[in-house]
């Protein structure tokens, strides 16, 4: 027997071994390297006109543009996020099909009839943006600051109608919060994303709404909506005399957050690639500037550094759910 032969026991081991490598995901580190070589679908769980599509339609235009595949953007709204979010949890772990997430997922605990968990059933890729929220009235609200919002709120329990991007959504966390630490009641009102919820607010079907700084800044500006503070810790570029919500209520401070994810199971080095590749746009200077100009927090970071940041904001707003005992209308 020479040293390169194998007895037929021997050969049927190697090739059990190598079965066991492929389904473990060490061979598929070799196809890793060649992704993508077709279109990956990005799939964002609102419908256009929001934060998170604008963001990702930004991002991933540019992503297609540097390396040369498309990132096909793959709107399926519904349920706060989660029916788009829970379509990639099922999905095949090849890195064809991604999930642009936002914050509803670090809020799972209000949603017990889905089918997946987020900290199970995806992978944290990569941090996207923060962006604090602005107290956003229609202009025919005679409120000139947040003192007076509060004191027309308890002079009339029940009589303010607010906006949300969504039931479980930051917007919502954000006005419940505000809610509980003013100490008043007031109407909650659901949309279906930011994009309807401002259409309203500016119709003055609703009087009051947490919109998203970028995707507000622009009627702030024209006179189309009043802003009155922003839930965030530094200056805003855009609105720099606005002051932060932590002025009236001292420790106030909310934020959205995007960030990408995939199914869990997807190979390592295709996390990685997908990590390099968005950072990359994030450093790119149009891309830059623009998320600057929205008032948009965004910074180099890991998979890793992603994974510890989701995991701190579901234990902050989990836990303040099952304190104050939020429940989804």
């Amino acid at each position: 027997m020479t040293e390169t032969s194998f007895p037929q026991a021997s050969r049927r081991g190697v090739l059990a071994a190598g079965m066991a490598l492929a389904s473990a995901g060490i061979v598929p580190a070799a196809q890793a390297a060649e992704w993508p070589s077709r279109p990956v679908r990005v799939i964002v769980p609102w419908p256009p006109g929001g934060t998170a599509d604008s963001v990702a339609r930004l991002l991933f235009a540019e992503t297609s543009q540097r390396t040369g595949q498309q990132f096909v953007i793959d709107n399926r709204a519904g349920a706060t996020g989660m029916i788009g979010s829970g379509h990639v949890a099922t999905q095949p772990a090849d890195g064809y099909t991604v999930l642009y997430g936002t914050t509803p997922l670090s809020t799972s605990v209000l949603f017990p009839q889905i089918t997946f968990d987020p900290a199970r059933d995806l992978v944290p890729v990569f941090q996207a943006i923060t962006v604090p929220q602005l107290l956003l009235m229609n202009p025919a609200v005679r409120a000139n600051s947040v003192a007076e919002v509060i004191a027309d709120a308890k002079a009339r329990p029940g009589a303010q109608n607010w906006a949300s991007a969504g039931s479980g959504g930051v917007q919502h966390l954000a006005l419940e919060l505000f809610s509980r630490r003013a100490g008043i009641q007031v109407n909650h009102i659901p949309y279906r994303g930011g994009g309807p919820a401002t259409n309203d607010l500016v119709a003055g079907q609703v009087q009051y709404y947490w919109g998203n700084a970028d995707t507000a800044i622009a009627f702030v500006q024209e006179g189309r909506l009043k802003a009155l503070c922003h839930t965030g810790a530094t200056q805003l570029a855009s609105l720099p005399h606005l002051p932060p919500l932590s002025d009236t209520l001292p420790g106030f401070e909310t934020y959205e957050w995007n960030g990408l994810f995939v199914p869990a199971g997807t190979p390592p080095a295709i996390v990685r690639r997908l990590n390099a590749m968005m950072n990359e746009t994030l450093a790119t200077p149009a891309v830059a500037e623009r998320l600057r100009g929205l008032d948009l927090q965004a910074r180099a970071n890991t998979p890793e550094q992603f994974a510890d940041f989701f995991r701190s904001q579901s234990a902050r707003w989990n836990g303040f759910i099952q304190e104050a005992g939020i429940r989804l209308e």
